[in-house]
């Protein structure tokens, strides 16, 4: 006789298991200098099989069995066999913008992808959308509609969030010369082209390489992360309202010369981001106790977890291994943190932590948004 506990560990075990397997829409990576990474499991092995080259942003986009579909730098479009899609040749995207792209499976469709890109500090061609089908092309996919405008100027910050109906994308960007988050609502009908503004926050404007930075989500979707790259530069957390699109309750931390990557640890409970000092060559990790109280206290318990041999860093991203990756410009290898929950250095920060088989990483890594994949993680207590 099957003892019961014995079934309890064993259904236990298989949810574990169906967890980590439905986790597939983000198991491939393609960014930098051709590099590549697969993530099977607790397992990431690096590949070489990129066409890929691109010096900040990219995006790419699996099915929910780890297969790669497609994967773009928001200029050119390669399928799955790492060829040029029909129509996958100029997107209106920059691979010098830090969230060059971002793609997004269209609600109620199996087939139907949006690919979100960003223009080059603000420039004038902005934020914008394309379409990709995957019925064309024998399967392979290919491009339906492409650089459908949506607003201009734009900063580089590019991001989407679950609507809390767990169906629909709320797609999140920055105006220029301003303090508003946009949130475009993405339904079965299609992208909806009146943003939800939310004037909140400081303003992100002056010169255009103040555009520079990333905008990421937690993991349960309830908070944004933005870095304001320059010489006097910050780092911004916000509340998201996942069922308005409405942005609020902004903790300022000031002082960190040129910020570039940020990152929620897996329980939300920590923030990371990355800081290069004034003209490179001061590369920090550093982590903030989300928290520790109120915005001052969030400020002062800043801890630099990590230093890199790296003139520049500049990403974070959270793999489905539930480490964080980070940049190394032009290197052979990724920083990685291994213990992102963990407070202060037991998060076991290493510079040299991955390494990509020869090819090689530049400022950015692949963008995903929130609820892609399966998994929940708790809201982060910022007061």
């Amino acid at each position: 006789m099957i003892q019961p506990k014995l079934i309890i560990a064993s259904l236990a075990l298989a949810l574990v298991t169906f967890t980590a397997l439905a986790q597939g829409e983000t198991s491939n990576w393609y960014f930098g200098k051709g590099a590549g990474l697969i993530f099977r499991g607790d397992t990431v092995t690096a590949v070489v099989n990129s066409r890929l080259h691109t010096e900040e942003g990219s995006a790419t986009i699996s099915d929910k069995d780890g297969n790669l579909l497609f994967y773009t730098n928001g200029i050119t479009v390669w399928n799955k066999h790492h060829r040029v899609m029909p129509n996958g040749n100029g997107l209106m995207g920059m691979k010098s913008s830090t969230q060059s792209a971002l793609i997004i499976p269209k609600p109620a469709s199996d087939s139907i992808f949006y690919i979100f890109t960003t223009d080059i500090q603000a420039q004038s061609n902005g934020l914008r959308y394309s379409v990709v089908n995957m019925n064309k092309d024998e399967g392979n996919g290919g491009i339906t509609a492409r650089n459908v405008f949506m607003i201009a100027p734009a900063t580089e910050k590019l991001t989407a969030i679950r609507h809390s109906n767990n169906r629909d994308w709320w797609v999140i960007a920055h105006r220029w010369n301003s303090n508003a988050y946009i949130a475009y609502l993405v339904t079965d009908e299609g992208v909806s082209m009146q943003p939800v503004m939310t004037n909140v926050g400081t303003v992100h404007g002056g010169a255009h390489r103040k555009a520079i930075g990333y905008l990421v989500p937690s993991p349960d979707g309830t908070r944004l992360a933005a870095a304001l790259w320059d010489s006097e530069s910050n780092f911004e957390v916000l509340r998201f309202n996942r069922s308005t699109g409405e942005v609020s309750d902004p903790v300022l931390l000031k002082g960190y010369e040129e910020a570039y990557g940020v990152c929620f640890s897996p329980d939300g409970t920590k923030l990371y981001g990355t800081a290069n000092g004034k003209g490179g060559g001061k590369a920090q990790v550093i982590q903030f106790n989300l928290q520790a109280g109120d915005e001052a206290a969030i400020a002062k318990s800043a801890v630099v977890v990590g230093t890199s041999g790296s003139p520049r860093i500049g990403a974070l991203q959270l793999g489905p291994d539930g480490k964080i990756y980070v940049a190394r410009q032009d290197n052979i290898h990724l920083g990685v943190i291994n213990k992102p929950n963990a407070l202060g250095k037991e998060s076991g920060y290493v510079d040299t932590g991955l390494h990509l088989g020869g090819r090689k990483s530049d400022l950015g890594l692949p963008n995903f948004p929130q609820g892609i994949r399966s998994g929940a993680a708790r809201s982060a207590n910022v007061k």
